[in-house]
């Protein structure tokens, strides 16, 4: 009998956890759409444009440029991370926590046909998965753009973007980070741009553009 008392019990634990986490991902969820500047009108068919990339690769330049063409929310991980947490620790469960918050409200805006460009590292396959099912659950098309760079241009541009005040830059990572990420990086499995943020960028927007409305 106490056996199934404390089945019982370890279950009820259990759901009232998942109920606290979901209660606490909604309102996180919520906290960062109303600090959002622009989400975007609805369409028809909303994009998931998911960057991928290791810090200094020119993903947040590539996402502002883009944005204005797709009339689409930019979802930066960074900046989220500074909204939930003002003095950011970087532990495992502060990352998973940002990755969820983001994933929810990606989901969210594109259940409501709202286009969608997630500004991120998403080094990992197995999370960059988790937005794949989000696209297909939600009928968005997912065009995912990789940015590289050269090692000496991205070691400049950390080191400048270190000393400067950049309001649009929310990232925190410095050359340390970008040495550690780098052992990370796994390949992506499914069809995708690669985009050299050195060369011609205005032709790159392009063809991203070219996929997104086809």
């Amino acid at each position: 009998m106490d056996s199934v008392e404390n089945k019982q019990q370890t279950i009820a634990e259990r759901e009232a956890r998942s109920a606290a986490r979901r209660a606490a991902l909604a309102t996180a969820v919520a906290q960062i759409e109303a600090h959002l500047p622009d989400v975007g009108e609805p369409t028809a068919r909303p994009v998931l444009l998911m960057l991928s990339g290791l810090p200094g690769s020119g993903k947040s330049y590539l996402a502002r440029r883009l944005q204005p063409h797709l009339s689409a929310t930019i979802i930066e991980t960074d900046d989220v991370r500074h909204v939930l947490f003002p003095q950011p620790r970087y532990t495992g469960a502060e990352n998973a926590w940002v990755y969820a918050v983001c994933h929810a409200l990606i989901a969210r805006l594109l259940a409501q046909g709202r286009s969608v460009i997630f500004d991120a590292t998403n080094l990992i396959e197995r999370k960059r998965e988790i937005l794949y099912h989000i696209a297909e659950r939600t009928g968005a098309k997912l065009v995912i753009v990789r940015t590289v760079a050269p090692e000496d241009v991205i070691e400049r541009r950390l080191l400048t973007r270190s000393q400067q005040n950049d309001p649009d830059n929310h990232s925190d990572a410095n050359l340390a980070v970008y040495m550690k990420l780098r052992q990370t990086e796994e390949p992506i499995r499914r069809q995708h741009i690669v985009v050299d943020t050195t060369q011609d960028i205005d032709a790159a927007i392009h063809r991203i553009l070219r996929i997104c409305r086809t």
